[in-house]
Formats: structure tokens, C-alpha cells, sequence
């Protein structure tokens, strides 16, 4: 019995540590978790702003993924329901321009706008990690 019982312990706390190895937090609070082995979808904290997305998608790309500073990350699906959480809120990332539609490189309207396309490099979206929140 206690051969069967410390097999399921060690089970579950390996089903723990998988589970929470795949979740990335990033710098500003933000969670970052993989869909594919090509995208990534990140969930702020409530009420975050466009440029809580693209810090955490930088800060992901960057220390997790190991990509270069000049790599650019695109928006592969715009704001909307979370696939990896119950959140509602989620904007998922590529570092692959044909998995968001091939758009032009540098073409933003906005840190805002968090449309299907939109790209900029890694190390400027890691940049807006180190910006004041408005109203400080």
C-alpha cells in the first residue's frame, strides 16, 4: 500500500511541475503560454493595456525562446477568448510572419490596436516593459 501510494504521489507532482513548466510569467505579471510549437498566447492580468501584451510576447520571446533581439514578433490572432485559460482576454504571438497572414515587417497602427498582423521586434516590445504606467 505504501509502495501504490508514494507511486501516485510522485505522479501527481510530476503532473504539477509539467504543468506549470509550461506557463512563463513574464516581467509585468503577465502569463504566457504556449498553443503550438509555433505560437504563443498571452494572458494578462485584468485590465491589461496593448503594451502589457507586447512586453510579455518580448519578454517570452526572449528569455524563453532565446530569440535574437532583431526578431520580430507578430500578432497571429487578435484579442479575444483565452485557448489555454478561461480568461477572456488573450492575444496569441508567432515569430512566423506566414502564421499571421505575411504582413509587411514593422506594420503597427498601434501598441493598442492588437490586430491579426501586427509585428514589431523583440526587443522593442521588451522595451514597453520598462515604461511607467499612465498616470504615475
Amino acid at each position: 500500500m505504501k509502495i501504490l501510494s508514494s507511486t501516485v504521489l510522485s505522479l501527481g507532482l510530476v503532473g504539477l511541475v509539467a504543468t506549470g513548466a509550461s506557463a512563463f510569467s513574464a516581467r509585468d505579471g503577465s502569463r504566457v503560454n504556449p498553443v503550438s510549437d509555433a505560437v504563443f498566447e498571452v494572458v494578462p492580468k485584468a485590465g491589461g493595456l496593448g503594451r502589457n501584451y507586447w512586453c510579455a510576447a518580448g519578454d517570452y520571446a526572449q528569455r524563453a525562446l532565446k530569440s535574437p533581439w532583431e526578431a520580430h514578433l507578430y500578432i497571429s490572432r487578435s484579442r479575444g477568448a483565452s485557448e489555454t485559460t478561461n480568461r477572456r482576454s488573450a492575444v496569441q504571438f508567432t515569430l512566423q510572419p506566414s502564421l499571421a497572414g505575411s504582413p509587411p515587417t514593422g506594420a503597427f497602427g498601434s501598441v493598442n490596436a492588437l490586430a491579426r498582423g501586427d509585428n514589431m521586434r523583440v526587443r522593442d516590445a521588451f522595451n514597453l516593459c520598462n515604461q511607467l504606467p499612465v498616470g504615475f
